[in-house]
């Protein structure tokens, strides 16, 4: 078991220095949902939903919609990923998870009005990495030309997991904004309140065949470490 102490000593060592961020839309901004569905959210949903209710997924959850409700409010562009999975096509090392068709791959009740709302670009994705699950057959990318068609120079990037899909899709786009793919973006934003992971503690971890031990509150500060040493910001409060 990670202790508290040695969590502490790690942010120490390891800082991740947080700003607060005041959107008023003189920087063009936009939303980006990574995978807040049911499969990683509500409790007992799939294998790597959370066994028992959970501060921090609830907490992100919480955060979440209500950006959501704000930017839609305010005509301001929203890009939602849903990780949703063919059940022929695994995605190791991880157990069969939100299955296409099932309640696992749809959004949270929460934010399941996305589903009819104009201002909201939902993507199905397959794979870890939003980025890359946004390429089409042709090659165009959904979230390129999201960014590119309204002109969007920031990203406020949210959901779930800190340290997995937030932080690949977090790490892509920082590259794609530096080699000049998404041209108008200049920041990429990560909202630490409004991002969780899961928690898969030692003492599962060992009894479970082939799992490997996931401490929640360490490697939620590990994404956002990494998160920020590729150059994203990192925010701790969102005002508008």
């Amino acid at each position: 078991m990670v202790s508290s102490q040695m969590i502490d000593q790690l942010k120490v060592e390891l800082p991740v220095e947080q700003e607060s961020l005041v959107l008023s839309g003189e920087v063009k901004t936009g939303l980006v949902i990574v995978d807040v569905v049911n499969g990683f959210c509500t409790v007992g949903a799939g294998n790597l939903a959370p066994r028992v209710p959970d501060k921090q997924i609830s907490g992100m959850v919480d955060e979440t919609s209500r950006l959501a409700k704000v930017f839609c409010e305010h005509k301001w562009p929203v890009f939602a990923f849903l990780d949703s999975h063919y059940p022929d096509k695994p995605e190791h090392p991880y157990p069969p998870h939100c299955i296409i068709g099932t309640d696992e791959s749809k959004l949270v009740p929460a934010l399941q009005w996305l589903e009819n709302e104009p201002n909201a670009t939902l993507r199905c994705k397959d794979c870890i990495d939003g980025f890359i699950g946004s390429i089409e057959n042709d090659r165009s990318n959904v979230f390129v030309d999201w960014v590119n068609n309204n002109q969007i120079e920031a990203i406020l990037v949210v959901g779930i997991c800190t340290d997995v899909c937030v932080l690949d899709f977090t790490c892509s786009a920082l590259s794609a904004r530096n080699r000049g793919f998404v041209t108008p973006l200049k920041d990429v934003i990560v909202y630490s309140r409004a991002c969780a992971t899961f928690d898969l503690p030692t003492h599962v971890a060992n009894t479970t065949e082939g799992a490997t031990a996931h401490p929640q509150e360490l490697m939620h500060h590990i994404g956002l470490y990494m998160a920020k040493g590729r150059g994203a910001k990192v925010v701790s409060e969102v005002s508008f």
